[in-house]
Protein backbone atom coordinates (compact mmCIF):
# COMPACT_ATOMS: atom_id res chain seq x y z
CA UNK A 1 0.00 0.00 0.00
CA UNK A 2 1.64 3.37 -1.32
CA UNK A 3 1.61 6.16 1.85
CA UNK A 4 1.39 9.71 1.16
CA UNK A 5 2.19 11.91 4.33
CA UNK A 6 1.23 15.55 4.07
CA UNK A 7 4.04 17.44 6.20
CA UNK A 8 7.79 16.17 6.65
CA UNK A 9 8.72 17.47 9.89
CA UNK A 10 10.26 15.78 12.28
CA UNK A 11 7.02 13.89 13.44
CA UNK A 12 6.14 13.31 9.97
CA UNK A 13 9.55 12.22 9.47
CA UNK A 14 9.02 9.34 12.75
CA UNK A 15 6.38 8.51 11.45
CA UNK A 16 8.11 7.96 8.00
CA UNK A 17 10.57 5.80 9.40
CA UNK A 18 8.07 3.83 11.12
CA UNK A 19 6.14 2.60 8.26
CA UNK A 20 8.84 1.95 5.36
CA UNK A 21 11.01 0.00 8.27
CA UNK A 22 7.40 -1.72 8.15
CA UNK A 23 7.30 -2.05 4.60
CA UNK A 24 5.15 -0.04 3.35
CA UNK A 25 6.17 2.70 1.16
CA UNK A 26 5.83 6.58 1.37
CA UNK A 27 5.41 9.93 0.08
CA UNK A 28 6.00 13.31 1.58
CA UNK A 29 4.96 16.23 0.85
CA UNK A 30 5.80 19.54 1.92
CA UNK A 31 5.90 23.56 1.59
CA UNK A 32 8.82 25.64 -0.46
CA UNK A 33 10.35 26.71 2.62
CA UNK A 34 9.96 23.93 5.54
CA UNK A 35 10.07 25.57 8.99
CA UNK A 36 10.97 22.35 10.84
CA UNK A 37 13.10 23.34 13.93
CA UNK A 38 14.29 19.81 13.85
CA UNK A 39 15.70 19.51 10.72
CA UNK A 40 18.62 17.20 11.67
CA UNK A 41 15.31 14.34 12.19
CA UNK A 42 13.56 15.70 9.57
CA UNK A 43 12.92 14.56 5.63
CA UNK A 44 11.93 18.33 5.22
CA UNK A 45 15.33 18.86 4.86
CA UNK A 46 15.85 17.94 1.45
CA UNK A 47 13.72 20.33 0.13
CA UNK A 48 16.64 22.67 0.95
CA UNK A 49 19.72 20.17 0.17
CA UNK A 50 18.10 17.53 -2.39
CA UNK A 51 19.01 14.82 -0.09
CA UNK A 52 18.68 13.98 3.74
CA UNK A 53 18.73 10.79 5.91
CA UNK A 54 17.70 10.00 9.15
CA UNK A 55 18.59 6.74 10.81
CA UNK A 56 19.93 5.02 7.53
CA UNK A 57 16.93 5.87 5.19
CA UNK A 58 17.25 8.44 2.31
CA UNK A 59 14.41 10.93 1.58
CA UNK A 60 15.56 12.81 -1.81
CA UNK A 61 13.46 15.67 -3.55
CA UNK A 62 11.11 14.83 -6.24
CA UNK A 63 9.79 17.26 -9.28
CA UNK A 64 6.66 14.85 -9.98
CA UNK A 65 5.23 11.49 -9.80
CA UNK A 66 7.77 9.96 -12.43
CA UNK A 67 10.73 11.13 -10.50
CA UNK A 68 8.73 10.09 -6.66
CA UNK A 69 7.92 6.75 -8.21
CA UNK A 70 11.51 5.92 -9.22
CA UNK A 71 13.06 7.26 -6.06
CA UNK A 72 10.08 4.64 -4.30
CA UNK A 73 12.08 1.65 -6.40
CA UNK A 74 15.22 2.15 -5.20
CA UNK A 75 14.10 2.24 -1.38
CA UNK A 76 14.10 6.16 -0.76
CA UNK A 77 11.29 8.42 0.14
CA UNK A 78 9.96 11.13 -2.38
CA UNK A 79 9.71 14.51 -0.36
CA UNK A 80 7.77 16.91 -2.89
CA UNK A 81 7.19 20.54 -2.63
CA UNK A 82 3.20 19.79 -2.59
CA UNK A 83 1.36 21.53 -0.38
CA UNK A 84 -2.50 21.17 -1.86
CA UNK A 85 -1.16 17.67 -2.47
CA UNK A 86 -1.32 17.12 -6.41
CA UNK A 87 0.85 14.11 -6.35
CA UNK A 88 -2.65 12.21 -5.04
CA UNK A 89 -3.74 12.09 -8.92
CA UNK A 90 -0.39 10.89 -10.12
CA UNK A 91 0.06 7.95 -8.12
CA UNK A 92 -2.21 5.01 -6.57
CA UNK A 93 -2.14 6.02 -3.11
CA UNK A 94 -4.05 3.82 -0.68
CA UNK A 95 -3.96 5.94 2.41
CA UNK A 96 -3.25 9.56 3.35
CA UNK A 97 -1.53 10.54 6.96
CA UNK A 98 -2.56 14.32 7.59
CA UNK A 99 1.05 15.53 9.66
CA UNK A 100 0.61 19.11 9.00
CA UNK A 101 -0.31 19.82 12.71
CA UNK A 102 -1.57 22.82 11.77
CA UNK A 103 -4.18 21.74 14.64
CA UNK A 104 -7.03 22.72 12.02
CA UNK A 105 -7.92 20.71 8.62
CA UNK A 106 -6.33 22.23 5.98
CA UNK A 107 -7.71 20.25 3.13
CA UNK A 108 -7.83 16.91 3.94
CA UNK A 109 -10.58 14.69 3.43
CA UNK A 110 -12.57 11.49 4.20
CA UNK A 111 -12.44 10.87 0.17
CA UNK A 112 -8.99 11.36 -0.06
CA UNK A 113 -7.97 7.62 -0.21
CA UNK A 114 -9.33 4.10 0.98
CA UNK A 115 -7.70 5.09 4.40
CA UNK A 116 -7.26 9.13 6.07
CA UNK A 117 -5.44 9.41 9.10
CA UNK A 118 -4.42 12.51 10.69
CA UNK A 119 -2.17 13.90 13.72
CA UNK A 120 -3.43 15.60 16.51
CA UNK A 121 -6.19 18.77 17.00
CA UNK A 122 -8.53 20.01 13.99
CA UNK A 123 -9.50 16.89 12.99
CA UNK A 124 -12.63 14.39 13.64
CA UNK A 125 -12.69 10.48 13.08
CA UNK A 126 -15.74 9.63 10.84
CA UNK A 127 -15.68 13.49 9.59
CA UNK A 128 -12.65 14.51 7.87
CA UNK A 129 -10.78 11.28 8.40
CA UNK A 130 -11.67 7.61 9.51
CA UNK A 131 -8.79 7.71 12.10
CA UNK A 132 -6.83 10.61 14.79
CA UNK A 133 -3.69 9.98 16.74
CA UNK A 134 -2.75 11.82 19.84
CA UNK A 135 -0.01 13.51 19.47
CA UNK A 136 -0.29 15.58 23.24
CA UNK A 137 2.56 13.50 25.69
CA UNK A 138 0.90 12.14 28.28
CA UNK A 139 -1.05 8.56 29.02
CA UNK A 140 -2.60 8.92 25.56
CA UNK A 141 0.47 9.65 23.46
CA UNK A 142 -0.11 7.74 19.79
CA UNK A 143 -3.36 6.34 20.79
CA UNK A 144 -5.55 5.78 17.58
CA UNK A 145 -9.28 7.30 18.14
CA UNK A 146 -12.01 5.91 16.46
CA UNK A 147 -14.19 8.53 17.55
CA UNK A 148 -14.23 12.04 18.40
CA UNK A 149 -11.06 14.32 18.21
CA UNK A 150 -7.30 14.61 19.87
CA UNK A 151 -7.18 16.47 23.04
CA UNK A 152 -7.31 20.43 21.98
CA UNK A 153 -3.96 22.56 21.64
CA UNK A 154 -3.30 24.00 24.99
CA UNK A 155 -0.86 26.03 23.61
CA UNK A 156 1.86 24.62 26.20
CA UNK A 157 4.87 22.52 25.10
CA UNK A 158 4.98 18.66 27.29
CA UNK A 159 6.91 18.78 29.69
CA UNK A 160 10.54 17.54 29.00
CA UNK A 161 13.09 17.38 32.03
CA UNK A 162 10.86 19.04 33.97
CA UNK A 163 10.78 22.23 31.46
CA UNK A 164 7.88 23.27 29.23
CA UNK A 165 7.70 26.83 27.57
CA UNK A 166 11.68 27.37 28.59
CA UNK A 167 12.79 24.77 25.99
CA UNK A 168 11.17 26.76 23.15
CA UNK A 169 13.44 29.11 21.13
CA UNK A 170 11.38 31.86 19.91
CA UNK A 171 11.75 34.74 17.51
CA UNK A 172 12.09 38.11 19.14
CA UNK A 173 10.93 40.11 16.12
CA UNK A 174 9.98 40.41 12.48
CA UNK A 175 13.11 39.03 9.79
CA UNK A 176 15.26 36.83 8.71
CA UNK A 177 16.40 34.47 11.13
CA UNK A 178 20.29 34.43 12.39
CA UNK A 179 21.06 31.34 14.83
CA UNK A 180 24.12 31.61 16.75
CA UNK A 181 24.29 28.72 18.76
CA UNK A 182 24.49 24.70 16.31
CA UNK A 183 22.38 22.01 16.78
CA UNK A 184 24.28 19.83 19.03
CA UNK A 185 25.98 22.32 20.65
CA UNK A 186 25.62 23.09 24.66
CA UNK A 187 24.42 26.42 25.84
CA UNK A 188 24.16 27.72 29.48
CA UNK A 189 21.12 30.00 30.94
CA UNK A 190 21.57 33.11 29.67
CA UNK A 191 23.64 32.33 26.43
CA UNK A 192 22.52 34.35 22.95
CA UNK A 193 21.31 31.32 21.25
CA UNK A 194 20.01 33.66 18.19
CA UNK A 195 19.30 37.28 16.42
CA UNK A 196 16.11 38.31 14.39
CA UNK A 197 17.21 42.15 12.81
CA UNK A 198 20.29 42.28 15.70
CA UNK A 199 17.47 41.66 18.21
CA UNK A 200 19.02 38.89 20.56
CA UNK A 201 17.25 35.67 22.13
CA UNK A 202 18.65 33.91 25.09
CA UNK A 203 18.66 30.14 26.08
CA UNK A 204 16.27 30.17 29.11
CA UNK A 205 17.68 26.99 30.55
CA UNK A 206 20.97 24.90 30.10
CA UNK A 207 21.21 22.01 27.70
CA UNK A 208 21.41 20.84 24.65
CA UNK A 209 19.92 22.71 21.29
CA UNK A 210 17.99 19.99 19.68
CA UNK A 211 16.03 22.16 16.62
CA UNK A 212 17.17 25.29 14.90
CA UNK A 213 15.74 27.10 12.08
CA UNK A 214 18.33 27.45 9.07
CA UNK A 215 20.09 31.13 8.30
CA UNK A 216 17.71 33.49 6.38
CA UNK A 217 14.52 31.92 7.15
CA UNK A 218 11.81 34.91 7.57
CA UNK A 219 10.07 34.73 11.10
CA UNK A 220 7.83 36.76 12.64
CA UNK A 221 8.06 37.45 16.22
CA UNK A 222 7.08 35.14 18.56
CA UNK A 223 7.64 32.17 16.27
CA UNK A 224 8.96 29.00 17.17
CA UNK A 225 12.54 28.79 16.16
CA UNK A 226 14.15 26.57 18.07
CA UNK A 227 14.71 24.26 21.14
CA UNK A 228 17.10 23.46 23.93
CA UNK A 229 16.36 19.89 25.48
CA UNK A 230 17.89 20.08 29.38
CA UNK A 231 18.84 16.40 29.20
CA UNK A 232 21.69 17.11 27.65
CA UNK A 233 21.90 13.87 24.77
CA UNK A 234 23.67 14.92 21.75
CA UNK A 235 22.45 12.13 19.89
CA UNK A 236 18.91 12.79 20.87
CA UNK A 237 19.42 15.76 18.21
CA UNK A 238 20.28 13.54 15.49
CA UNK A 239 17.73 10.64 16.48
CA UNK A 240 14.00 9.85 15.98
CA UNK A 241 12.22 11.15 19.43
CA UNK A 242 10.17 8.78 21.73
CA UNK A 243 7.22 11.46 20.80
CA UNK A 244 7.61 10.99 16.60
CA UNK A 245 7.81 6.91 17.58
CA UNK A 246 5.24 7.10 19.46
CA UNK A 247 2.83 8.89 17.05
CA UNK A 248 4.20 6.42 14.21
CA UNK A 249 3.03 3.65 15.58
CA UNK A 250 -0.06 4.88 16.05
CA UNK A 251 -0.21 5.46 12.88
CA UNK A 252 1.28 2.06 11.84
CA UNK A 253 -1.74 0.44 13.82
CA UNK A 254 -4.28 2.99 11.73
CA UNK A 255 -2.98 1.43 8.47
CA UNK A 256 -3.63 -2.20 10.00
CA UNK A 257 -6.54 -1.78 11.88
CA UNK A 258 -8.32 -0.25 8.91
CA UNK A 259 -7.07 -1.95 5.75
CA UNK A 260 -8.30 -5.06 7.82
CA UNK A 261 -11.66 -3.51 8.20
CA UNK A 262 -12.19 -2.53 4.44
CA UNK A 263 -10.52 -5.73 3.07
CA UNK A 264 -7.49 -4.29 1.76
CA UNK A 265 -5.37 -6.76 3.70
CA UNK A 266 -7.20 -9.93 2.72
CA UNK A 267 -5.81 -10.32 -1.15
Amino acid sequence: MLVLIKGAGDLATGTAVRLHRAGFPVVMTDIAQPTAVRRTVSFSQCIYDGVTEVEGITARRAANGEEASAMLAAGEIPVLVDPEARILDELPFGAVVDAILAKRNLGTSLTDAPIVLALGPGFTAGVDCHGVVETIRGHDLGRLILEGSAIPNTGVPGDVGGYTKERIIRAPADGPFEPVARIGQKVELGDVVAKVNGVPVAAQLTGIVRGMLPAGIPVTKGMKSGDIDPRCEVRHCFTVSDKARAIGGGVLEGLLYFGRRTGLWND
